[in-house]
């Protein structure tokens, strides 16, 4: 075994062994270490623990010493130099118009070298942009492409999962990631779904890979021909997760119906003719649902002795249980409307009727009013005549005696009069003529 501490460097997500030399580095302090580019100020991530021979890399590095003040200060003003380096060189890609896109400035601790990062679609000639940084800064410098993954890696974000991205947390180096993953797992294969920030494939399809692999060898594909405790008939569905499948019965073909993997006897895996397979007499059995397990509990009824109620004696304890019972049904009693009771009063102060009482029932005669239509067309003949409308009660003027009307002498030559019914006023005797 080899006691060793692990160190992450800036914007690395790997962790590295160093040896901490009889120094007591506790996870979260700055170290100065050596590296094969020079010295380096980096976070000690894990303290000092054991590890075995062959997971160290010989030979393993030493650490220098823990960062003192000054380091930091040190440390401090070399960012500051990279983010002054950073708007420089981007003045200088467009003076020298290069397509390219900068993504990151790093110095390292002792600031003799200064590395660019950047991003480009083909090759680019930086000869000349490299050799006008160097006048500027006076430092050696490095100029490297990225591809889009370590362009994520390094600038960060949040995924669609609303998490920061796999890559810039915790992902020591990229995973290889295929489209046959995601067939193998049932998602959609939209581009824009399947796809992570970088725009490439997501990361994380590799973490749940080999779990749906081993589904997939325990489960029947599509199309297979199986039998179930209804009969057989084909898969048309499988879902992994679940270790559930819908089959279309033969009996019933227009409603699939979902069974377990237990649930099921495979006869054709895939795709076939039912030609030779001999179907079993015996069904497989069905298994319980979790909803048909709760119905089965709800049918046993146990018995069991209250506890006593804190701070009350056995006889109270016992009583309490009953005293509740009887207030629960006098609230659903009160909930109720109690029935009206045979001889007691109603709210208008008058006695309701008894069962078997007979009830006088006193008629009232009505006088029918006239026709309104035909009394305002009489008062409007009135009118015209010059009687004036009746007063209340029935007073006013009598009116005119009517008129006889004109003689109408027939075809024959026998003069005749004509038949004039004589109309009465409401509320009043009947004219006489």
């Amino acid at each position: 075994m080899t006691e060793v501490i692990s160190v992450r460097f800036r914007g690395g997500c790997k962790s590295y062994y160093f040896d901490p030399k009889d120094l007591h580095i506790a996870a979260g302090e700055h170290v100065i270490v050596e590296t094969a580019a020079g010295t380096e100020f980096v976070t000690c991530c894990e303290g000092n623990h054991q590890v075995p021979d062959q997971s160290v890399i010989q030979p393993l590095r030493a650490v220098v010493r823990l960062a003192t003040e000054n380091d930091e200060r040190i440390n401090q003003r070399n960012r500051q130099r990279e983010k002054e380096a950073f708007g420089i060189c981007e003045k200088k890609i467009s003076a020298h118009g290069l397509e390219m896109k900068l993504i990151r400035v790093e110095s390292n601790f002792e600031g003799s070298k200064i590395i660019f990062f950047f991003t480009a679609e083909g090759r680019v000639d930086f000869r000349e942009l490299v050799k006008d940084l160097a006048g500027v800064f006076r430092s050696r410098i490095e100029l490297r492409q990225v591809g889009v993954r370590d362009e994520a890696k390094m600038i960060g974000g949040l995924g669609i999962c609303g998490r920061p991205l796999c890559c810039s947390q915790f992902l020591e180096e990229f995973l290889p990631v295929s489209i046959k993953m995601a067939k193998t797992q049932n998602l959609s294969l939209n581009p824009t779904k399947i796809s992570g920030t970088c725009g490439r494939l997501m990361c994380c399809l590799k973490y749940e890979q080999n779990a749906y692999e081993d589904a997939v060898k325990r489960m029947p594909k599509n199309d297979s021909f199986v039998l179930t405790p209804d009969g057989p008939g084909n898969v048309t569905a499988v879902d992994l997760l679940r270790q559930e499948m819908k089959v279309r019965l033969d009996e019933s073909p227009e409603s699939p119906k979902s069974y377990k993997n237990a649930e099921v006897v495979v006869l054709r895996n895939g795709k076939g003719s039912r030609e030779g397979i001999e179907i079993p007499k015996e069904r497989p059995a069905r298994l319980l649902r979790p909803e048909e397990e709760t119905a089965e509990e709800e049918r046993f009824v146990f018995d069991y002795a209250p506890r006593p109620l804190a701070g009350l004696d056995a006889a109270e304890s016992e009583e309490e249980p009953k005293r509740q019972g009887r207030q629960r049904q006098r609230r659903r009693r009160g909930s109720q409307r109690p029935p009206r009771q045979e001889g007691r009063e109603s709210r208008e102060g008058r006695p309701s009727r008894v069962e078997g009482e007979v009830v006088k029932v006193e008629r009232i005669s009505v006088k029918a009013s006239g026709d309104l239509t035909a009394e305002k067309k009489a008062a409007a003949d009135r009118k015209a005549r010059g009687g004036g409308a009746p007063r209340k009660g029935g007073e006013g003027r009598p009116p005119k005696a009517a008129e006889p009307p004109a003689e109408r002498k027939p075809e024959g030559g026998t003069p005749h009069r004509r038949h004039r019914p004589r109309r009465r006023r409401s509320g009043g005797s009947p004219s006489e003529g």
